[in-house]
């Protein structure tokens, strides 16, 4: 399998599963033998998953990439087996400067909801080529992390606009909305995955869906509430 095909989810999910060391060979840069190139994209995906970890207290030193050719044997036993022995000294998650494994669970969890709307705000630095292996570093700073967090954008349905038409309803990848014909739409924020589809597929003519950033989102209307009285049944 291309390295450029291996997610951020993966590499999250397996910490969330347990394990204490993630790895990941790709051929070397700008040798790929297909004109993706995704060997680019899985390093910039590294660099941005290690500093997700630094920012949840999780040591980014249990994920590694190393770029080799498949005739390089020999190299490819000495960085697993010195990477093998990193995680050992590291030892389990948790352990040492870590945030404690439960914490780590929960926050986990919690990155992993956003991964959609971390590869919308940072898609056209995953895109991109690193020139030399000095930008590697300081490609994503630390700064730039706590902010993506700290302005997370969240979406709600106004419910004095909304039409009950269900498209968004229709549209949402994970069904984070709840609704129905002459139901007013609306969003279950701890499902959300933040894409932006719902804010996408809302008619201009409505615009009901609101985009918020770094502020809390508004209560739910209360289900018994929800139902849709139209201008025409009003008298």
């Amino acid at each position: 399998m291309c390295a450029g095909r291996v997610d951020l989810e993966f590499i999250l999910r397996a910490f969330s599963n347990g394990m204490d060391g993630v790895f990941i060979g790709g051929c070397r840069l700008d040798e790929c033998n297909y004109i993706t190139h995704g060997n680019y994209h899985a390093l910039n995906m590294v660099l941005l998953c290690r500093k997700l970890m630094a920012h949840i207290g999780l040591n980014p030193e249990r994920l590694r990439i190393e770029f080799m050719s498949s005739g390089e044997g020999i190299l490819f036993t000495e960085v697993v087996d010195d990477f093998c022995k990193k995680v050992k000294e590291l030892g389990p998650l948790g352990q040492g400067a870590e945030k404690d494994a439960d914490e780590l669970k929960s926050r986990l969890k919690e990155i992993r909801k956003l991964i959609p709307y971390i590869k919308l705000v940072k898609g056209e630095k995953l895109a991109s080529r690193l020139a030399n292996e000095a930008e590697c570093d300081e490609f994503y700073t630390s700064d730039e992390i706590d902010r993506l967090f700290r302005e997370v954008i969240s979406y709600h349905i106004d419910p004095d606009n909304c039409q009950a038409c269900m498209i968004c309803l229709r549209k949402c990848p994970v069904e984070a909305i709840t609704g129905g014909k002459n139901q007013i739409h609306v969003i279950d924020q701890d499902q959300c995955i933040k894409c932006g589809t719902c804010f996408e597929a809302c008619p201009p003519r409505f615009g009901a869906v609101n985009k918020i950033s770094g502020a809390p989102v508004p209560p739910p209307l209360p289900e018994g509430e929800r139902t849709l009285v139209r201008r025409s049944e009003k008298h």
